[in-house]
């Protein structure tokens, strides 16, 4: 699990006094999102499941418009960190090159690099779903995915997004010491791997308005998230026509957008 933790040493204190013990805490490492030779973009990450990323940050952000513009990649240790080199195809070089972005990793510093304030609310067409889901669902999926977050069990210091079924199914679970970074090595997944055709997605983390905008982009009409919302994503949740489901807690949850899609029990 090297990619995944690191071996430390640690001073552990009680009132029988002090011993040095060995732990492993949760590796961040930074990676560098690498398109047809020219850096776009460098997060802290946890270093598994980098092509998903990848993937699903290219997607998510509308560098590209379909899995099949991503023709090549490539993961490639650096001295200071690791790089995700990508090869898409001309036209989709061609359009990133016009944004002109140069951002950095999105915790701390969400619009480092942006160059207009219209580049943070992208116009994204509203989700169209008449996709239901029951509030009992919601529960279930929050109780499978503390069983589904191995490295959280073992290690902590991690967020996970979890895809989940009309019946509150844990499907493909991602973690990474990044809120966004294991949102976007879902929606990577997602696109790799067989999944459920219906289905919504439940981060271990608050709802931001870019987490909001990244489901939106892939159009999936539901994101439900264990702490708070932000303001911006309320607001961004209503006009992409996205449900947000936000404080989802044993026996408690709430409902801020579009709340036609979450219904009554039978």
């Amino acid at each position: 699990m090297s990619e995944e933790t690191r071996a430390v040493q640690r001073l552990a204190w009680t009132e029988a006094g002090t011993t040095v013990e060995a732990d492993r805490v949760v590796a961040e490492t930074p990676i560098a999102l690498v398109y047809n030779g020219i850096s776009h973009v460098v997060t802290m990450a946890t270093a598994t499941h980098l092509e998903e990323m990848g993937l699903g940050f290219s997607l998510s952000e509308g560098i590209l418009e379909s899995p099949r513009q991503l023709l090549d990649w490539e993961i490639i240790p650096r001295d200071k960190g690791i790089e995700v080199a990508m090869t898409i195809t001309g036209d989709a070089f061609t359009a990133l090159k016009q944004r002109r972005r140069n951002m950095t990793g999105r915790t701390g510093c969400g619009l480092c690099g942006l160059e207009s304030l219209e580049q943070v609310i992208p116009p994204l067409a509203p989700v169209r779903s008449d996709f239901r889901l029951r509030h009992s669902t919601l529960q279930a999926a929050l109780a499978g995915l503390e069983s589904a977050q191995v490295l959280k069990r073992e290690i902590g210091g991690v967020h996970g997004a979890a895809w989940c079924n009309r019946d509150g199914g844990v499907e493909l679970v991602r973690e990474d010491v990044g809120r966004h970074n294991a949102l976007d090595k879902l929606l990577g997944a997602l696109h790799r791997q067989e999944h459920s055709a219906e289905g919504f997605i439940m981060v271990t983390s608050r709802a931001s308005y870019e987490m909001v905008a990244k489901v939106a982009a892939l159009g999936i009409p539901v994101l439900a998230a264990v702490s708070a919302p932000t303001s911006l994503a309320i607001e961004l949740a209503d006009q992409y026509g996205v449900t947000l489901a936000a404080y989802v807690q044993p026996g408690r949850q709430l409902v801020y957008t579009h709340t036609e899609r979450i219904v009554g029990e039978a």
